[in-house]
């Protein structure tokens, strides 16, 4: 009687296919450390108006911006405890949306409340220079125009 094979497991298969898996999650993980120097932290409430707005507005184009994709958005209700690693250097956060720009974990920036789409780039673009930051192309002199990046 022959048993059907339910696994066909050769030495010879799996060390290179766990090497390589290996080396891509170290590469990744290399990528996630250079990405991660800021990071921008939304604080937000159930029934925000502003923040409705922002969501509106800013939300679909934010992560396809130089900016967004320098500081990642990371969304937190306003009454959450801080997540670990997080220094905020100026008073908790009382107004919705309260934006918080992060570098390695510490606060550098914030913008309180949400005047418009106009203003939130400019503030958020003054933040970023000011922590250091440059975008890519040099020939960029303002702010990302989320109108460009479609949604």
């Amino acid at each position: 009687m022959r048993f059907p094979v339910i696994l066909n497991l050769r030495p010879a298969c799996i060390f290179p296919r766990a090497l390589i898996a290996a080396w891509m999650m170290l590469c990744a993980m290399a990528v996630d450390a250079a990405a991660g120097q800021y990071q921008l932290l939304m604080f937000e409430r159930d029934g925000c108006s502003y923040c409705k707005q922002w969501n509106e507005e800013i939300a679909p184009a934010y992560p396809k911006t130089a900016e967004g994709q320098a500081a990642p958005l990371h969304r937190l209700d306003i009454k959450a405890a801080l997540p670990s690693g997080v220094t905020l250097t100026g008073r908790p956060p009382v107004f919705t949306p309260t934006f918080v720009l992060l570098s390695d974990g510490t606060e550098v920036g914030r913008i309180e409340g949400y005047a418009g789409d106009q203003f939130f780039w400019f503030l958020l673009d003054s933040l970023l220079r000011d922590a250091g930051w440059q975008a890519a192309d040099p020939a960029v002199a303002s702010p990302s125009d989320p109108a460009e990046t479609g949604p």
